[in-house]
């Protein structure tokens, strides 16, 4: 009997471990993870590079100060349309005016000198040397002709030898008179080609003079060179200027160069005449299109960020971008039309090889399998598909669970509104 309830005793004890055996089994086992899948989809993708920048004038005219003086006054404000010729502000010339007149009047007298320079230097200075050489000439030629008349005398006995020698005597200073009067003629002809010299610079200094100074008075009158937007004005009536200083910057704003901050990595897809979008911050509701122009040349520092200078050209028509302000850019840098595509959530990159978890059925269950692919380009929610899928795959969506390679998986939520034919997401 005892040993009858012994062997009972061990048969339930034997009967009680794999009851527990089986309990810690099943009470260990973990629940299958609930997860969200999609199928892949065809999908137009356009890649984007997406920065900031800032907004320049394309031709800016910058106006200066062309001398130091105060603004009179100031005939337009900043951010006014302005028309060619348009008076912008006028600046005290008081003083070059002055200096003007005083250069003028220098101008008429050397013009003066110089034209009596030329013409043989003064009239009468001219007329005395003229005459004084004439009147020794004269006398000379009278004392000459004496002398051949006293020699025919003396010869016939009808004159004196001491008349013929008082006569030479005259005659010897005569000449010398001629020859003295003849040197004076000379100098001053010297003198008047020296003159003559000595004008022309003198007039070309005082027109020098005078241009300079008809540019100073010219430059208290500020005008508009073309037709534009005045968009700085830095200065106001009663303002003391120097030669140099701004006064005034304008520009056709209906296009204006937006200057982009690309970063290092996203330079490679840039080139001329990609697509452009702009926003700004101020103006939330409205766009700006353009086009890509100069692709960055070198690698600079900006702020915290080693980027390239890309300039784009953008239409301005309503004028409502202003010079220097910040904006958004958005680059549409390649284009895909109708490929195979999956959201970017679902797809992981390890060591540069991209796969993701496609769930598979498996002798009566469903798991995941950790499918490597190779993708193209992307766009803020797909990836391009270039192969590893085909559009019976289904692939599986991150969540709460943390996917691995034969997973068991149960698909709660199976996302086909992207399949042509779909009809939306299913449970």
């Amino acid at each position: 009997m005892d040993k009858k309830l012994r062997n009972r005793t061990l048969l339930l004890l034997l009967l009680a471990g794999i009851v527990a055996f089986v309990l810690i089994k099943v009470s260990g086992r973990q629940p299958v993870a609930k997860i969200s899948a999609v199928k892949p989809f065809r999908h137009n993708i356009v890649s984007s590079i997406t920065s900031n920048g800032k907004v320049e004038p394309i031709a800016p005219f910058n106006i200066f100060a062309r001398l130091d003086t105060f603004v009179e006054k100031v005939s337009v404000s900043e951010g006014q349309n302005v028309k060619k010729g348009q008076l912008l502000l006028e600046l005290n010339v008081k003083d070059a005016s002055s200096q003007l007149a005083n250069a003028k009047s220098r101008l008429l007298r050397a013009q003066e000198d110089l034209r009596a320079a030329r013409a043989g230097g003064r009239t009468d200075d001219a007329a005395r040397v003229d005459g004084d050489l004439a009147k020794a000439i004269g006398d000379r030629d009278g004392l000459q002709r004496h002398h051949d008349s006293l020699v025919r005398l003396l010869a016939e006995g009808a004159a004196t030898k001491d008349e013929l020698a008082a006569n030479e005597l005259a005659l010897s200073k005569a000449q010398a008179e001629v020859n003295r009067v003849t040197a004076v003629k000379k100098e001053f002809e010297r003198q008047v080609s020296l003159d003559t010299s000595r004008g022309d610079l003198a007039v070309q200094q005082a027109q020098s003079d005078v241009a300079v100074l008809e540019d100073k008075v010219r430059q208290g009158r500020i005008t508009a060179p073309t037709d534009g937007t005045l968009y700085a004005l830095p200065v106001k009536a009663g303002d003391y200027v120097k030669m140099g200083d701004l006064l005034a910057k304008m520009a056709d704003l209906h296009q204006v160069r937006v200057r982009a901050f690309i970063d290092e990595p996203e330079m490679g897809g840039l080139e001329p005449g990609l697509p452009v979008r702009i926003t700004w911050d101020a103006l939330e509701n409205r766009t700006w299109a353009g086009r890509t122009e100069i692709t960055p040349k070198q690698v600079v520092s900006h702020s915290s960020r080693s980027v390239g200078e890309l300039l784009c050209s953008v239409e301005n028509a309503k004028l409502e971008l202003l010079p220097n302000t910040n904006v958004n850019v958005r680059i549409n840098s390649r284009e895909r039309l109708n490929v195979l595509a999956v959201p970017r959530g679902s797809v992981e990159t390890i060591g540069g090889q991209s796969f993701v978890f496609v769930v598979k059925d498996s002798v009566g269950k469903t798991v995941l399998e950790r499918r490597p692919i190779q993708v193209g380009i992307a766009d803020a929610t797909n990836y391009e598909v270039v192969s590893g899928l085909t559009g019976e795959d289904t692939v599986a969506l991150p969540g709460d669970a943390d996917f691995r390679d034969g997973m068991p998986v149960k698909v709660v939520n199976l996302d086909t509104t992207n399949v042509p034919g779909g009809n939306g997401a299913s449970n």
